[in-house]
């Protein structure tokens, strides 16, 4: 498996308008917080989340994305489960979401998106923020309203957890990246 150096360049070759790249970090960093979490391993699981969107800049049509990121991994080399993951988190494709990376990026898709929002209106960004100001959030649909809050739900069901839990660990997840994500 390419090394998450490899990763990293191959994103920044892909993605350069800074608030993509700043969602591939946020998504990533909710990743691995999954991971260490759960057990698993943490750069794979990382590598997963930052390039889960890869393909978008180029190639934001749901008849291309994120296949063609994914034909682009599997030519240099990423092991089938990050490839079935990412195609998973496209609920459009109707790839099952079978192994807990493949739950994990669902989840932590759109839910880093909405943690992101969230972090932009509030003056401390995300420290201080808790599980109950992102819930309240959540509610307000014309806030952030293009952010999928049955994707939300669903991915956190798919986890196996309830979505003030998923919501606490993005946030840790996030905080810990805080600088890289702009928020510090």
């Amino acid at each position: 498996m390419p090394s998450y150096s490899d990763a990293l360049a191959l994103f920044h070759e892909w993605t350069q308008t800074e608030s993509l790249r700043r969602h591939g970090y946020a998504v990533e960093a909710s990743m691995a917080e999954l991971a260490r979490r759960q057990g698993a391993d943490v750069e794979t699981w990382r590598i997963a989340g930052l390039l889960h969107d890869l393909d978008y800049e180029r190639h934001p049509a749901p008849e291309e994305h994120p296949e063609v990121g994914v034909a682009e991994l599997e030519r240099r080399g990423y092991p089938e489960a990050v490839r079935t993951a990412i195609l998973g988190h496209a609920p459009y494709l109707g790839v099952p979401r079978e192994s807990d990376m493949a739950k994990a990026l669902f989840a932590a898709d759109e839910l880093s998106g909405f943690v992101t929002a969230v972090a932009h209106v509030r003056p401390g960004g995300l420290e201080g923020m808790t599980p109950r100001s992102v819930m309240k959030k959540l509610k307000d649909k014309r806030f952030a309203a293009a952010v999928s809050r049955d994707d939300i739900r669903q991915g956190a069901e798919e986890l196996g957890l309830d979505l003030s839990d998923l919501v606490q660990i993005v946030i840790d997840g996030m905080r810990r990246e805080a600088s890289r994500l702009g928020f510090a």
